[in-house]
């Protein structure tokens, strides 16, 4: 692997980075985290989601080879990509609120222990047709239904096409529908 200062160049950084060292994120961490944080923080509002979101920009940045130095200067892509992900969970948390909101605006009954063991049971028999899918399969709908994960996160967690997660929702989907039949109502 190749030696380099930490006056090292952006694009020298990248290329000895790409060749494995990860002494070289460490360098962009130190050189790019602030500037991520930074923006990061003034679209969410919060310092604890903002820290989060810098580490996944740089956990994303090493895993996925998606940065072309000939479109942009590093600073620019880190902070378009910081961008563009805070405002993806500013949507998904407006979208949990009016959730939660609409939920809230439902009148307050308890449920009957018949209710209750009824539920259990349902969840009970999805469960077990859910371990019964492919893997692939299963742990998309597991995501996205349990998790409240969007496809197109899914799709960048997985680093995979966001088509193939989409396909394989609906592949899980059409075979929890046969697997569970009429059992659950």
């Amino acid at each position: 692997m190749a030696r380099f200062s930490k006056d090292a160049s952006d694009i020298e950084l990248m290329g000895s980075l790409r060749a494995g060292n990860q002494k070289a994120l460490s360098i962009l961490y130190d050189r790019y985290g602030g500037l991520v944080y930074t923006v990061a923080l003034r679209l969410l509002k919060q310092p604890t989601e903002a820290e989060d979101l810098t580490q996944e920009i740089f956990f994303n940045f090493w895993k996925q080879d998606k940065y072309d130095p000939n479109r942009a200067v590093l600073s620019t892509y880190l902070c378009l990509v910081t961008r563009s992900r805070a405002l993806d969970r500013l949507a998904k948390r407006a979208t949990q609120q009016r959730s939660l909101q609409k939920l809230q605006g439902l009148p307050n009954r308890s449920i009957t222990p018949l209710e209750n063991a009824t539920l259990s049971e349902q969840q009970e028999t999805v469960q077990s047709a859910l371990s019964q899918l492919k893997d692939q399969q299963r742990q998309v709908l597991e995501m996205n239904f349990y998790q409240g994960i969007s496809h197109a996160d899914i799709a960048r967690q997985l680093n995979m096409p966001l088509g193939t997660v989409k396909t394989r929702a609906r592949q899980g989907l059409v075979e929890l529908r046969k697997r569970l039949g009429n059992t659950i109502e």
